[in-house]
């Protein structure tokens, strides 16, 4: 297994471990050869975890190939969740009280290197918190506000603001952590059987309608299971319940993704997990992921400053430039000419560091085949709105004109598209995903995996009819009772 220490500068890291290659952070999202390596731990290191820049990508890409991130990508959105910070401040706070009981000031920072702190007096609190937030260098700030200590902060401290009076204590905690084995995660806790229907009534396109959110309600009664729906001011409440279904359109930091989070650290069982969400939304991880496992996809490119002269040449024009988190056909530009490609490169990398670009195949529909916990659902075709080359035009004024949709039993639908999507589904995880597909002659090839997809009365249902909501409240019966089964194990 090859260990790798990822910093923004090989000047960052001066620590020399035996069996550690120290990589410069865009040498190893850029370089393609990191793509191709066998199971790698990558203990990333980066001076910023901020949503698409370099330290993020590091961590992304690390999971799309196969390799263990230190932090995980999950980490990294738990570090910026303000909400999980006040969650573990409440779990750990007499483990906080002893520690900091001594201080006379009000103020406290913690630097915890490899889960480890200098001051003996905080091995406790510091291993604690290493177990909560696992990454390899983090920096904890408390305060203390009518007598008690809070947690207000935690973050990743980079590799070069490391004082160097610390160098021998953190690297024979570096070699420490190396030489022994990772604990296990912790166990979720066990709720009574309630279900919160997350919904945003606000939202123009909802990824489930009306009558839909009705008929799961209706279903639901019958299988005496109780529905409730929640909003996004209601995420205190969640302990109360035992499942969460996300029926609002996800996105990394938005609110939707923080009660994914919290319901799985409060042990829910959640469609979507937070996992599901950030693998989902972000298209360069879905491009490296499902190129690394021979999944058929689209001619890609994942476009940096060092190769975006060459997209024209490899993959032709028109070509499809997406924004790695667009949703809902949005941020995605078709590029006919190179002043085009030029323009829209220019658009999507002032956002974000790294950018997909796909061949642009022309077919009359997509397929779009719902996979919930690894079976296929429902099997639709989605066509091409009229005069357009998405499934969705959207006019200057806001308008959104749509193609038909046929759904089809799944057993109806071609055998090498339901493979496929099931293929593509299995990386990402055991939840509720919607694949999209192109189908010209016999390819078959995948286009993206949609955590979040449609569920509308009349479209995704036409053929199940009630069965389809049947089978998604069987998905979370069956793992709140696997929880609750573990627990009584325990």
């Amino acid at each position: 297994m090859r260990v790798l220490f990822v910093v923004d500068r090989p000047t960052d890291w001066s620590l020399a471990i035996p069996g550690v290659e120290v990589v410069e952070s865009r040498r190893y999202v850029e370089d393609a050869s990191y793509s191709h390596l066998s199971y790698s731990l990558v203990f990333n290191l980066s001076r910023s975890y901020g949503y698409q820049r370099l330290g993020y990508y590091v961590s992304l890409l690390a999971e799309a190939r196969g390799h263990r991130a230190w932090p995980s990508i999950e980490t990294i959105n738990d570090l910026h969740s303000q909400v999980l910070t006040r969650v573990v401040s409440v779990e750990l706070a007499d483990t906080i009280r002893k520690a900091l009981r001594p201080l006379r000031s009000d103020e406290f920072v913690l630097s915890i290197y490899f889960g480890r702190s200098i001051a003996r007096r905080y091995a406790s609190l510091a291993r604690a918190l290493s177990e909560q937030f696992e990454a390899p260098l983090l920096r904890a700030r408390f305060a203390r506000s009518d007598g008690e200590w809070q947690l207000e902060h935690v973050g990743p401290i980079p590799a070069k603001a490391v004082p160097e009076s610390h160098f021998p204590f953190v690297l024979d905690a570096a070699k420490a952590w190396l030489g022994r084995r990772r604990r296990g995660p912790r166990k979720a806790k066990v709720h009574r059987a309630h279900l919160a229907l997350l919904v945003d009534e606000d939202e123009s396109h909802p990824p489930s309608n009306a009558r839909a959110l009705q008929r799961f309600e209706r279903v639901a009664r019958g299988m005496e299971v109780r529905v409730e729906r929640v909003h996004r001011h209601d995420m205190g409440r969640l302990p109360g319940f035992d499942a969460l279904w996300i029926r609002a359109t996800t996105q990394v930091g938005h609110y939707t993704h923080r009660f994914a989070q919290r319901a799985a650290a409060e042990g829910l069982a959640v469609l979507d997990d937070p996992v599901s969400i950030v693998r989902c939304t972000n298209k360069v991880y879905l491009a490296e992921l499902l190129d690394r496992h021979g999944v058929p996809a689209p001619r890609t490119m994942i476009v940096h400053r060092g190769n975006r002269e060459l997209v024209a040449e490899i993959l032709g024009l028109p070509c499809v430039l997406k924004q790695p988190d667009g949703a809902f056909s949005s941020g995605v530009f078709k590029a006919e000419t190179v002043s085009q490609l030029e323009a829209g490169l220019e658009r999507l990398m002032a956002d974000s560091e790294l950018v997909v670009a796909q061949e642009f195949v022309p077919t009359e529909f997509d397929w779009r085949v719902g996979v919930l916990g690894g079976q296929a659902l429902y099997a639709c075709r989605y066509f091409m709105a009229a005069d357009h080359w998405q499934i969705v035009k959207r006019g200057q004024s806001g308008e959104s004109t749509y193609g038909k949709v046929e759904t089809l039993a799944v057993e109806d639908a071609p055998r090498s598209v339901i493979r496929t999507a099931l293929r593509a589904a299995e990386l990402i995880g055991d939840g509720l995903y919607g694949v999209d597909l192109k189908q010209w002659g016999s390819k078959v090839r995948v286009v993206e995996v949609n955590d979040n997809p449609n569920i509308d009365a009349g479209f995704e249902d036409k053929v199940l009819g009630d069965e389809l909501y049947a089978r998604v409240l069987q998905h979370f019966l069956d793992r709140v009772e696997a929880r609750r089964h573990a627990a009584i194990a325990r």
